[in-house]
Order: structure tokens, then sequence, then C-alpha cells
């Protein structure tokens, strides 16, 4: 099967990885390397990103539905909080080119309206309305028969994916904080997803058979099915990734509680010690 050869991904993705790679670089010269989980993160992500956009997937696309879902569950479920991982500080202050980044920091505008956007009660709703926005079949085809709009409704699943992470995985700090409201907001992102599945899963008929007819039929499935197969792509998918957030964020609180507890019995001892 044939490779997708769309320069504007492919010019993307290597903007990306050079940019990555130079921020590591410049961060180890100065002292401050790069955990390897953490690189191992931003790359895995590009890679599926990679797999999404550049693979035989995106060729399959056009002709099953269940390829056209996998890209989706790859690009926003995927690897947009992979790929926020890795940004983590130090290197979210040096992965753009310093001119870049500080032209960007004084738009006071564009400072708020992102921290607007990223906050948990907006970020989830707006993560939500675009994706069913999207499947509606009037956009959902318009992206299947125009390279521009298809382009346009990935970006949008990939930012709107990052601005739900955003909050929980706060890539500004140093460190994960582990308060117990983000397994709430992972869990109100992923429902909105798996509703979505499940409406799949439960339809009786074809949604997009306009665009894909009977294709599906090529590759030893009913149209039906390729659609059910896509629906419970997502089901699973977003059950797996909200079972792995909440387990983490419940042990990351743990975690917290463990240290600031330990934290509060030493202040005793150090201060009978400091008036001894």
């Amino acid at each position: 099967m044939s490779l997708s050869l769309d320069p504007g991904p492919i010019v993307l993705l290597l903007v990306a990885l050079a940019l990555y790679a130079r921020a590591t670089v410049v961060l180890r010269r100065r002292g401050r390397p790069v955990p390897v989980a953490q690189q191992i993160a931003w790359y895995l992500g590009l890679l599926l990103l990679t797999v999404a956009l550049v693979g035989p997937l995106d060729a399959l696309a056009s002709r099953l539905l269940s390829a056209h879902m996998a890209q989706h569950v790859l690009i926003a479920d995927l690897a947009a909080p992979l790929m926020l991982i890795g940004l983590r500080t130090p290197v979210l202050l040096f992965f753009l080119p310093r001119p870049l980044l500080v032209t960007l920091a004084r738009r006071r505008g564009l400072r708020r309206a992102l921290t607007t956007l990223s906050r948990p009660l907006v970020a989830v709703p707006v993560y939500i309305a675009t994706l069913y926005l999207w499947h509606l079949g009037v956009l959902f085809e318009a992206g299947l028969r125009n390279d521009v709009v298809h382009a346009l409704q990935h970006a949008s699943f990939m930012a709107t994916s990052a601005l739900v992470w955003w909050a929980p995985l706060e890539p500004q700090r140093a460190r994960v904080g582990g308060e117990l409201w983000k397994a709430g907001h992972v869990l109100a992102a992923r429902l909105g997803g798996m509703m979505l599945g499940m409406a799949f899963l439960a339809m009786r008929a074809p949604a997009y058979g306009d665009f894909y007819g009977d294709a599906a039929r090529a590759y030893g499935l009913t149209p039906l099915a390729d659609q059910q197969i896509g629906g419970a792509l997502m089901m699973v998918t977003d059950l797996l990734v909200m079972l792995a957030a909440l387990a983490f964020f419940f042990w990351r609180a743990s975690d917290d509680d463990a240290a600031a507890e330990a934290s509060a019995a030493d202040q005793p001892s150090a201060a009978l010690v400091a008036n001894r």
C-alpha cells in the first residue's frame, strides 16, 4: 500500500522534529539534560502523528471509515498528550526560537485567549463541540472531499486535545501535580468521545454512505461493520486512556499526600532540635 506524500504534513513533522532536537541539545549544553522518558514521550507522539498522516493509514482512510477514525484516535487521543508530556518545562521555554517566543509572549490578547481556552470548564466543552461538529455528515464529508478542510479538521482535533490536556498535565511546571480534580476533568473529556463512539456502534445505517458507499466490501466488510469497528475503536481507546490517566492522577495524589505528611512530621522534630 502506498504512502501519503503530501508535502504539507511531512514538512510540519520535520520542523517539529528539528525544533525538539534543537531544544534538547541547547538544554544539554546548559547543564539541564531532558529526561529520557520525556524525550521518548515526544518522539512516540511524533511517530504516531507520522503514522496517521504519512503512512498507509492516510490512503486507506479515503476508503474505510474505520481507518479514518483510527487517524483521529492517533492524532487527538494519543499523539497530542504524549507530545505535550514531551514539551514539559524547560523544553517548553526552548522549543521555539527566542525571537519568535518573545514576540508571542508579548501578545497579551493571545496569552489571555490561551489561558481562557485551557481552563477545564472551557476546554472540555470546546473539545467535545469540535469533535461532534466535525462528525456531522456535511462537515465530515467536506473534509474527505477537500484536502484543505481535511487538514483543518486534523489541526483542530490536535489543538483542542492539547487544550484539554494542558490543565491536568501542566507542561509549564517541572512536575505534574496530583490534584484529584484532574481525574474528573479527564473523565469528562473522554466520556464525550466514548458517547460518539457508542453512537456509531448503535446506528443501523452507514453515517457517511454518500462518500464511502460500498468501498468497505473490497476489504471483506460491510459498510455498517466498517462503521462499527470505527466506533468501537473510539470507545476502547477513550476507555484505556481514561483508566490510565485516572490511575496516574490517583497515584500522584497519594504520592503528594505522603510527601506532605512526611514534611509536616519533620517540622515539629526540627523545631524541637532548634529549641534545645
